[in-house]
């Protein structure tokens, strides 16, 4: 199965990849029997370099293999703009996903999970260039039956695509291979579409007894029936794991996110009561948990004065004993090495840490910001309002925490002052969002979506109240 891929192709054997990167490259061997926490010393020498060998590992209870607890998602490899190749056409960078992969490897990583689809259909592609450099069992390789589009749910088409995930990767076996994304479109309909009417599922069910494939699981989103219906048939399938959205704010918050998911906590709780292993994917809520409002992020860093923002939301995903891995889609060598050195090794948060995120995530959700970017494609506005003037406001006191929760709040008065002198002085009173009649003309010229009528019915109750001193 190999093929010339010129020089961001070649192989290196074992001898030459510990050439380059030392003995340390080999992989530890204190792996957690069950999914035990490591307990480590300290992961950095003094000049700041990670040191291998520290990273923290949890068991597969099928097959006995010691998966890293961070795992490298492959869907936003970086491009040669120096961009994420997820939102971007360019050219993925071929050497730079090399080297990102081999310092992976060189600190523990073993688990890379891609798909047909990600990258725009050329991170399996990448992905099978850059891993098929190293021994094979060096990783583990989890990718996707990503038959989404009804035009690709025949049989035919489905077979296609799964056979061309071994010819992209250059493998002779998937090692962790998932039904993509159930639970999305319409639900039950579209999942025995993709999976029972066309026989896939059981076809897959086969290439497992076969060893084509090693372990069968599925990545969860949207309709809860789908979720709690295949884990009804586990007893038969045998899920060998399955793929769920776990964050300190999803974890009991998710319908406050997005109304169509269903709270991580509840997902979790289930896979444990039928001892299937979970990988989880968004730890960072889409990015949300890594750039959190500054009062926050102050907080974060005033309990934790070493550690980034994001490693509390790795930190928390880790903690739970029957995660097997925590999937992380890293563009940058920066990103890389903060992760690895959050698990190397993972330090389990204690019931203060847990608490602790409880009340950020009630803090977080409390006052979302709007997603305005200034972009000025609202205005003018005919009646004369400064929209994103309004917007940008409301959103900086929330950065700042200037927004009390209640008027019971100890800072309520210096919230409610900074709040209102600043309102004025940065937005005129006859342009406020009080003068805002709801004619809607801004909507269709949002690029962001943003309902800027309902914000600013929002924003000018939030500040009536304030001004009255009303409870809220």
């Amino acid at each position: 199965m190999e093929r010339d891929n010129k020089d961001n192709g070649k192989r290196i054997d074992r001898r030459e990849f510990l050439k380059r990167f030392g003995g340390g490259a080999a992989l530890t061997a204190a792996a957690l029997a069950g999914c035990k926490t490591d307990d480590g010393t300290s992961d950095s020498e003094g000049n700041g370099e990670i040191v291998p060998g520290k990273m923290t590992y949890r068991t597969n209870p099928k097959t006995g293999e010691k998966v890293s607890i961070l795992g490298y998602g492959c869907m936003r490899w970086p491009t040669v703009d120096n961009d994420s190749a997820r939102d971007s056409d360019g050219e993925i960078d071929q050497e730079m996903v090399n080297r990102l992969v081999d310092y992976a490897i060189e600190h523990g990583v073993n688990y890379f999970d891609t798909s047909p689809v990600y990258c725009k259909g050329k991170s399996e592609h990448a992905t099978g260039i850059a891993l098929s450099r190293h021994p094979r069992d060096k990783y583990f390789i989890a990718t996707k039956l990503s038959n989404s589009s009804p035009a690709v749910w025949s049989r035919e088409a489905s077979m296609v695509m799964y056979n061309n995930s071994f010819k992209e990767l250059q493998v002779e076996y998937i090692d962790y291979m998932l039904l993509h994304s159930v639970g999305m479109g319409n639900g039950m309909d579209t999942l025995f579409a993709r999976y029972f009417d066309n026989g896939m599922l059981d076809f897959l069910i086969s290439e497992r007894e076969k060893g084509k494939i090693r372990n069968l699981g599925f990545s969860y989103h949207g309709d809860i029936r789908v979720f709690d219906y295949l884990l009804s048939r586990h007893d038969e399938i045998k899920w060998d794991f399955v793929q769920i959205q776990l964050n300190y704010v999803d974890w009991k918050h998710a319908k406050e996110v997005n109304e169509r998911n269903t709270d991580a906590e509840y997902l979790y709780g289930e896979l444990q009561k039928r001892g299937i292993p979970a990988i989880i994917m968004e730890p960072l809520l889409g990015g949300r948990l890594s750039s959190v409002h500054d009062h926050i992020a102050a907080k974060l860093k005033q309990k934790k004065p070493d550690e980034s923002v994001a490693s509390w939301a790795f930190r928390f995903a880790g903690t739970f004993p029957g995660v097997l891995t925590v999937l992380s889609g890293m563009t940058y060598m920066e990103h890389l090495q903060d992760n690895i050195k959050t698990y190397s090794p993972l330090k389990p948060l204690t019931d203060d840490d847990m608490a602790f995120l409880e009340e950020i995530a009630r803090q977080m959700l409390r006052y979302p910001t709007i997603p305005c970017n200034d972009c000025q494609y609202c205005m003018p506005c005919p009646y004369g309002l400064d929209i994103p003037g309004v917007l940008l406001h409301f959103n900086k006191c929330i950065n700042e925490g200037n927004m009390p929760s209640s008027s019971q709040d100890a800072n309520y008065r210096k919230a409610r002052r900074a709040f209102l002198v600043g309102y004025d002085r940065s937005v005129p009173r006859l342009r406020q969002a009080d003068h805002c009649t709801g004619c809607r003309e801004c909507v269709a010229h949002c690029p962001q979506g943003i309902d800027i009528p309902a914000e600013m019915r929002r924003i000018d109750k939030f500040v009536e109240d304030m001004k009255q001193g009303r409870p809220f």
